[in-house]
């Protein structure tokens, strides 16, 4: 899709709907990463990217919310990045310059054979509000990938099986994990219980003892 060009002001941000992406802008020579539209953890996340793929000193990114700017505000300056904000119209501009003299950031290597079960009992993340909840769960299943080959196994039990069952983003989270590799039990009596065992459409089903057997077996434990 081809960029299309905001001229008021002499601006240099350039937009299209398919985001992110970045360009140097032809007349600055200045990388500017445009990430708004995306929602909570993505601009982190893609900030991420772009740092390891672009071992830039300098450049400006755009996000659309308060919040986003913040987290990557912190993301950089972890990262050895001077990172200032400013608020431009409806967006906010992150200015960063990597402090002198600072490393490349070095990312942790995973220890080879680590095995991580994330072990899920709800449909929703957190208390209080119901859809935020939902959105959360979906965010949270959507990041897991991050923990590359670590991640090991999903196990959905009681309420948690219902995001095997129900259209949506956790769902194609789900499915995504699974098709990389990732195992993804389910627990066959909250099933039957929920009346969804037609409707699942992602994991194994399984029952208590395979479920123990995998929380003695994993090296960490996360519960959501």
């Amino acid at each position: 899709m081809p960029l299309v060009a905001k001229n008021g002001g002499g601006s240099n941000l350039y937009l299209r709907r398919d985001l992110p992406y970045c360009f140097v802008a032809m007349n600055t020579k200045t990388h500017k990463l445009n990430l708004s539209g995306l929602v909570c953890p993505q601009p982190v996340l893609e900030c991420r990217r772009f740092l390891e793929q672009e071992p830039v000193q300098t450049f400006v990114a755009y996000v659309d919310n308060e919040a986003a700017s913040a987290n990557v505000q912190r993301f950089l300056e972890q990262r050895a990045f001077c990172a200032t904000v400013e608020k431009e119209g409806e967006l906010w501009r992150i200015a960063a310059t990597r402090k002198e003299n600072a490393p490349q950031a070095a990312y942790a290597p995973q220890q080879p054979g680590k095995k991580i079960l994330v072990f899920i009992t709800a449909e929703k993340l957190g208390q209080g509000d119901d859809e935020l909840g939902a959105r959360l769960m979906a965010a949270f299943l959507a990041t897991l990938p991050e923990m590359g080959d670590a991640l090991w196994r999903i196990v959905l039990l009681n309420g948690g099986v219902k995001l095997t069952a129900t259209p949506g983003d956790a769902l194609e989270s789900l499915r995504k994990l699974e098709q990389s590799g990732v195992s993804v039990l389910v627990c066959g009596a909250c099933l039957t219980h929920y009346g969804l065992i037609a409707q699942k459409a992602v994991g194994e089903s399984s029952n208590m003892l395979d479920i123990v057997t995998s929380l003695s077996l994993a090296d960490l434990v996360i519960r959501p």
